[in-house]
Parts: structure tokens; C-alpha cells; sequence
């Protein structure tokens, strides 16, 4: 197994180049699927979650072609199956976009029941298949496995989504993609990511407008032809090279990123003290003196974002004053603060809530890595911690950051991916 051991204590300075966004392109490869041509794919972040997803469409038939390290080529004209069961699908949360894919296409799917990060207990589909239901399929989960059946064909409807779920968005905006009439999608999710795979599909021929609004309207197409694309920046990655900053001091050039995506985290690293200077496509952050306490809530976009909110937290941890974050979006998402008590940092939560009373220093600790966005949290607070600081279960880290390591390596942080033998801690468990 391996572990990150970060020496902390050093400010960053630098350039940091961002990633394509992992939450689009896990939204858009499955919908390469419904694609009767070849598609290129440019700015795909290389993170465990694409590989596996890649990994799931060669294993489906598809012609998978790496250009260059960011760049893909994925012709599905020869896919014929519209089952996906595999080990592979149950590794990540993302694979329930084949349902929508397969159903647009072929009009029935079977794909496993998701994996990924378990912060809030089961994820519930239940708005999927709503959904689903309403544009005419019929729907059946036995044995891990989701049954969808649209055999008698699939037609637009009104769909009113009871949450603005992100996935249920996704889902139902591929199926419908390939429906007879039109679609009205309300209460649908307003994430960028949701509006980046929107415009992928209408480079195919999709007709779909409205996205990043509460209404979506999609009338149906016959079908969808290949083209070329390019993924956004991610805009969780370059909020948490901002937190990195914000709690380890110095001055970072974040380069490649949209800034209007980035208002609900940059008006709160403001509001904590932090310079912020947007130039064109880039956002410089500095901090310099001490950081102030904040209140923030996670809520849905364009609200502050759930998954920058243990990044935030960790910077808090070292804020003048007590900080309260609310936690709007997910159940049991404060895991991480034993981890971060075990640095030295002083959490309370109750429920959706934590108390943060800032502290003078982090110190070095061994901590495990929960979920993708606690492990952010913990190589933050290693970042600004005193002493060393060994991170494990980095595997969570890697499904959403790519080249992490050489990244913040180059911003002088001394941080390495180091192997060890667990064979110890296993017999003293047994």
C-alpha cells in the first residue's frame, strides 16, 4: 500500500495549472456511449475515476484510443450490449450514468449499483429512476443490479425533481437526449458541470437548452454524431489549491479556470482574509497575515459547493475566532474531524453542523483518508501542520486529483508518495 508523508510548515508559492473538470468528464465519456461516431475528448483529467470509467468501455466493446496524456478518442459505433455488471462499476459512483446512456440508445440497461465515497450512507437513485419512470421506462433493482426497460420507446415529458440532484440531472438529460418530443426538466441541478455536458451533447446534435437554469428543456433528436470537445477546469481543484494557500500561507497563480465558477469559494477565502486577484482565465490567492472565522453553509450551486467544504474546514482550523460550517447538502460528511483532532485541531459537530475554534498550530499526525474530499482536507492540513504528516487510504485522494503530488511539489510543499507494508497493522487487527 501507499501513503502520502507531507513535512509541513512551508508556505506556497507558484503556478498551479488545473485540471479538466473530474466531475464533468464522468458525466460525458458515459455519454460518448450514445454517440454513433467517434468523439475526442480533450482535457480529461487523468484521475482514477476516468481510468476506470475508460477501463469499463473497452470491457463494453468500445474503441478507447489515448491521443496524448489529457486527450481521448472513444468510438462506440460497434457496441451492442447495454449491460454493464462488472467488479469495475461497483468502484465508482459515476457509473449509473451508463442507465441514462444505455436507455437513450438501446431503450434498456443493466448496470451495477454505484461505489465511490460513502460519507452519506447509500446513495439513493430514487429521483433517477423517477425520472426514468416518467419518460416510459420500467424500472426494477434486484440483486445490486438496476433493470431498465423502455422497449415500448421512450417520450418527452414533465419531470419535477423533488431535490436538485446532480446525478438525476445527468441521467435523465442523457436519456431524454434520444426521446420522442420533449423533456422539461424542473428543479434540475445548476452545477457547471451540468451545463458542460449539456454543450458536449449539443456538439453532437443534441437540442437542449437551459442548463445551468432550474428549467432544462430537451427535445429528442434521432440521433447523435461524433465531434470534438473540451472539458472545463474543475472548479473543485482549483478551490482546494486555494485552501491550500489560505491555510499554509504564501501566494499561488491558479491558472486555467473560469473565475465566475469560482465566486462561491473565492467570496468566502476573501471573507477569511485572503487576497484573491482574478487576470482573464487565472486567480492569484495570497495570504500573508492571520485568517478570520467564517459561517458558511453548503448548498447547491451557485451556492458554496459540499465538495469544497472539508477543504475549507481544514483551513478554518488555524482561522483567529470559531468558525461554524453547515453542512446543506449530505448526511455525515464531517468524518474527517477525528482525523483532524488527532493534528491538534479543535471540532465539534452535532448533526450537520461543526464548531470550529481556531487553533495556533496543526502538528504532524498519522491520519486515514475517508472519502476524496476529506483526504483533501487532510493533505491541506498537512500542508500547514508542524512536523510530518503520513496520510493513508490515499486511494479516495487519487480518484479526483491528478498529479497531485508533482503539482503541489512544484509550489514547495515537500510531500512524497511513499510505499509500505501494512502486513504489520493487519495481524495486529486480526
Amino acid at each position: 500500500m501507499d501513503k502520502f508523508v507531507i513535512h509541513g510548515g512551508k508556505p506556497l508559492f507558484g503556478e498551479v495549472t488545473i485540471s479538466g473538470a473530474k466531475n464533468a468528464a464522468v458525466a460525458i465519456i458515459p455519454a460518448a456511449v450514445m454517440v454513433d461516431g467517434v468523439c475526442r475528448i480533450e482535457n480529461i483529467p487523468m484521475v482514477s475515476d476516468v481510468v476506470i470509467q475508460l477501463e469499463i468501455l473497452r470491457e463494453l466493446g468500445c474503441g478507447v484510443r489515448l491521443l496524448d496524456k489529457n486527450t481521448v478518442e472513444i468510438d462506440s459505433r460497434a457496441l451492442r450490449a447495454s449491460s454493464a455488471v462488472s467488479d469495475l462499476n461497483r468502484k465508482m459512483r459515476a457509473s449509473y450514468y451508463l442507465i441514462g446512456a444505455f436507455l437513450g440508445r438501446f431503450r434498456k440497461a443493466e448496470v451495477a449499483m454505484p461505489g465511490g465515497c460513502n460519507f452519506g450512507g447509500v446513495r439513493p437513485i430514487d429521483q433517477h429512476m423517477k425520472g426514468f419512470e416518467a419518460l416510459g421506462a420500467k424500472m426494477d433493482i434486484r440483486n445490486g443490479i438496476v433493470y431498465a426497460d423502455a422497449s415500448e420507446g421512450l417520450h418527452g415529458t414533465n419531470i419535477y425533481l423533488d431535490v436538485a440532484s446532480v446525478g438525476a440531472t445527468v441521467n435523465i438529460m442523457l436519456a431524454a437526449c434520444l426521446a420522442e418530443g420533449q423533456t422539461i426538466i424542473e428543479n434540475c441541478a445548476k452545477e457547471p458541470h451540468i451545463v458542460d455536458l449539456a454543450n458536449f451533447l449539443n456538439s453532437m446534435g443534441a437540442d437542449i437548452m437551459g442548463a445551468g437554469t432550474d428549467v432544462i428543456k430537451i427535445r429528442g433528436v434521432s440521433e447523435l454524431v461524433g465531434g470534438f470537445y473540451s472539458i472545463i477546469p474543475d472548479q473543485i481543484e482549483a478551490g482546494t489549491y486555494m485552501a491550500a494557500v489560505a491555510a499554509a500561507g504564501g501566494s499561488v497563480l491558479v491558472k486555467n479556470v473560469i473565475p465566475k465558477h469560482m465566486d462561491c469559494i473565492t467570496a468566502k477565502l476573501a471573507e477569511m482574509g485572503c487576497e484573491i486577484c482574478e487576470e482573464d482565465d487565472n486567480i492569484r490567492v495570497t495570504r500573508s497575515g492571520d485568517i478570520h472565522k467564517i459561517q458558511v453553509k453548503t448548498m447547491y450551486y451557485p451556492g458554496f459547493p459540499t465538495d469544497m467544504q472539508p477543504q475549507l474546514a481544514a483551513a478554518l482550523c488555524l482561522a483567529q475566532g470559531t468558525s461554524v460550517v453547515t453542512e446543506g447538502v449530505w448526511e455525515n460528511r464531517f468524518r474527517y474531524s477525528d482525523e483532524l483532532r488527532r493534528m491538534g485541531a479543535r471540532i465539534q459537530v452535532d448533526g450537520k453542523v461543526a464548531v470550529i475554534e481556531g487553533v495556533d498550530k496543526l502538528t504532524g499526525a498519522p491520519v486515514r483518508a475517508s472519502d476524496l474530499r476529506a483526504g483533501a482536507a487532510l493533505v491541506i492540513a498537512g500542508l500547514a501542520a508542524e512536523g510530518t504528516t503520513e496520510i493513508e487510504e490515499i486511494a479516495y485522494i487519487e480518484r479526483g486529483y491528478e498529479d497531485i503530488i508533482e503539482k503541489l511539489t512544484a509550489l514547495g510543499a515537500d510531500i512524497a508518495r511513499v510505499h509500505f507494508d501494512d502486513a504489520p497493522a493487519v495481524a495486529k487487527a486480526n
